[in-house]
């Protein structure tokens, strides 16, 4: 899946995308989450499945091409033994996000652990388990792209503002609509 969503002001250049990756077609369920919010921003993304167990030379072939092919990050998600972040900073120098999916077993714990505990040199900025991880990761990657892009800086402090809006808008009890 590939979406060009760079058209209109404050969007990212389409050389400046993000990758979403994904260990399973299973996975995309929670990692949905990432695309809906660079989808909200106008940032272009491509989202495909990439195994790290089950076509690990597509792997090193897609990490390897990654930053010629204008990707600015790669938000990698994987469950269970989830190497799949790991290995695409390994062959990478661009960020790596990497997002837990819940497991069947272990409710996402191996999944944390398997990316969070990566060895000195190769980093994964991993998130929290499952949609927020991913939804967080994509913000992050948007935030990086912000660096560089007034007008999407803009629409990230705007995200903010109604978020705090939101906050202060609560009463409690909640009313029953």
């Amino acid at each position: 899946m590939s979406k060009d969503v760079s058209q209109g002001a404050g969007a990212a250049t389409p050389s400046r995308k993000i990758a979403v990756v994904m260990g399973s077609q299973s996975d995309w369920p929670i990692m949905k989450f990432a695309v809906e919010q660079l989808e909200n921003f106008g940032v272009a993304y491509e989202a495909r499945v990439v195994s790290a167990h089950r076509t690990p030379e597509l792997l090193f072939e897609f990490a390897d091409s990654a930053r010629a092919n204008g990707f600015a990050a790669i938000i990698a998600g994987a469950g269970g033994a989830a190497h799949l972040p790991g290995m695409l900073a390994a062959k990478t120098t661009l960020p790596v996000l990497g997002v837990p999916v819940p497991s069947k077993y272990l409710k996402g714990m191996d999944s944390l652990l398997s990316i969070v505990q990566m060895p000195k040199g190769i980093p994964v900025a991993t998130y929290a388990v499952g949609e927020a991880g991913a939804a967080n990761a994509a913000l992050s990657a948007i935030s990086m792209l912000a660096i560089e892009d007034e007008a999407l800086a803009e629409k990230l402090a705007e995200f903010r503002a109604n978020q705090q809006q939101a906050v202060f808008a609560m009463t409690l009890p909640p009313s029953d609509d």
